[in-house]
């Protein structure tokens, strides 16, 4: 894994959701978030481009990404739908996917403070 900490945006975005660094997928979403911010239009290559990046950089595989990342999204659905609702551009009425997730916190995270 790449031992260099997220973004302090990116960590406190994650940890109001309720996940912390303790959780096995938060530096994998984090890393995501950095690499889908860095270039938006991946967003739109989950599994072709960020899926792969997140694994070579953590030393793990597409697989596992993809697992850590839902796992991460489930954690934050269960722990704080509500706030991650209020950062949606359209309702939620059910978990979003990987994709959906990573474009609503990109989105977010791009807005200027």
């Amino acid at each position: 894994m790449n031992p260099q900490f997220p973004s302090p945006h990116i960590s406190s975005l994650l940890t109001q959701l309720g996940l912390t660094p303790n959780c096995t997928g938060f530096f994998q979403t984090a890393c995501a978030l950095e690499l889908a911010l860095q270039e938006p239009r991946a967003l739109c290559l989950i599994t072709k481009w960020i899926y792969p990046a997140v694994a070579k950089r953590c030393n793990t595989s597409p697989s596992a990404v993809e697992r850590n990342i839902r796992l991460s999204v489930s954690h934050i659905w269960k722990e704080a739908p509500l706030r991650l609702a209020s950062l949606s551009p359209k309702p939620l009425h059910e978990k979003p996917s990987n994709a959906a997730f990573l474009a609503i916190l990109c989105v977010h995270l791009a807005k200027p403070l």
